[in-house]
């Protein structure tokens, strides 16, 4: 294999000075007509491949944004990171997607590595354990990627003190859980379990803040409230209906369910069905994301919608923006209720519950 071609092989084939090839690459230094013609021909020959690291430490390296989540399987994950892929290109941008799997240490050499790289955005994605640990965290990946020029970007994860100079994105996440949980009061249901919800993750907490505010406005006493399952996802799903069912014979008090998300919501479904009960005729069930999962099952599930793709194209908008990164930045998008047919209204509630549509 033979010797790597360099900026200054380039500048002697086109007949230029190294200072010229490098501002033809970078494209940042208004340069002659002729000048980028000799550069770009003499690139093209040698098929030179521009350092990007010393590029990126001379501040000239393809502008990039970062995003880093708890993993690229999970459908929110994708359409965030789908969002600011495609916001990205559109200006000029490339998309650096990174998976953490809610390791500190990881999420650390990720930020460090992407302020390095001169990143214009490192974007953290998704919810946490909002503790003292978390907010210096945050607090330090602000104030280091500030002063290297670059954007700490928190995309449905919780604002740390207003004094740290970071963009938050959030969606209405208790307003969310409030309105799906009056959807199946509104139907009749007064006893309804909360399934998979995660204690001390911001997500599980808001969630469980807007269930148990809604049980109130109805007039449901606290101590109606089923609370079971730790953790996300169908596993945990799974497991907690099991677990609610085995303890009663199969014959629970609790007529309704709200999933802590959709694959919780899929999984509960399997465990009734393991059970004989029906959805909706038996148990009524309703999730949370909208994921692809929600419209795959029979029944179709009722969910809350997350504007995750949009989440994505807002922080990606709203950081090169040109707004001052030396103070924080918030922006709340709204959720809204999807309706399919896995609720059934009891006596005495709304027809309109087993109805198709969207509530917005």
């Amino acid at each position: 294999m033979g010797e790597r071609v360099t900026i200054r092989d380039v500048a002697a084939r086109a007949g230029v000075s190294v200072a010229t090839v490098s501002r033809v690459l970078a494209g940042n230094y208004p340069t002659s007509t002729a000048s980028r013609a000799k550069v770009l021909r003499a690139v093209k020959d040698l098929d030179y491949v521009a350092n990007a690291h010393a590029r990126a430490l001379a501040g000239a390296g393809r502008k990039t944004i970062a995003v880093l989540m708890y993993d690229v399987v999970g459908a929110f994950y994708a359409q965030v990171a789908q969002g600011v892929e495609m916001e990205a290109a559109q200006h000029g941008r490339l998309t650096l997607v990174s998976s953490t799997g809610s390791d500190p240490a990881r999420e650390l050499a990720l930020v460090q590595m992407m302020r390095e790289q001169a990143a214009e955005a490192v974007v953290l994605v998704g919810g946490v354990t909002q503790d003292d640990e978390y907010r210096q965290r945050m607090a330090r990946y602000a104030e280091v990627l500030a002063a290297a020029g670059s954007r700490l970007v928190l995309c449905g994860r919780p604002a740390p003190a207003p004094d740290v100079p970071a963009l938050v994105v959030e969606y209405d996440n208790e307003a969310g859980a409030h309105a799906v949980t009056s959807h199946l009061l509104g139907a009749g249901h007064r006893r309804i379990a909360l399934l998979g919800y995660q204690p001390g993750n911001t997500t599980g907490e808001d969630r469980l803040a807007g269930y148990l505010r809604a049980l109130a406005d109805h007039g449901v006493p606290r101590a109606d409230a089923v609370l079971h399952g730790v953790g996300f996802g169908q596993n945990h799903g799974y497991r907690a209906m099991r677990d609610l069912l085995d303890a009663a014979d199969g014959k629970p008090e609790f007529t309704a369910v709200f999933a802590g998300d959709d694959r919780a919501a899929a999984a509960a479904v399997i465990a009734l069905r393991e059970y004989g009960l029906r959805v909706p005729e038996d148990m009524s069930v309703v999730g949370y994301n909208d994921d692809p999962v929600a419209g795959d099952i029979t029944p179709g599930l009722t969910t809350v919608h997350i504007p995750a793709e949009e989440m994505g194209r807002t922080a990606v908008r709203r950081a090169l923006s040109g707004a001052s990164g030396t103070g924080q930045e918030r922006h709340v998008l709204g959720t809204h209720i999807v309706i399919r047919d896995s609720v059934r209204p009891l006596r005495g509630g709304s027809a309109a519950a087993g109805a198709g549509g969207a509530l917005d």
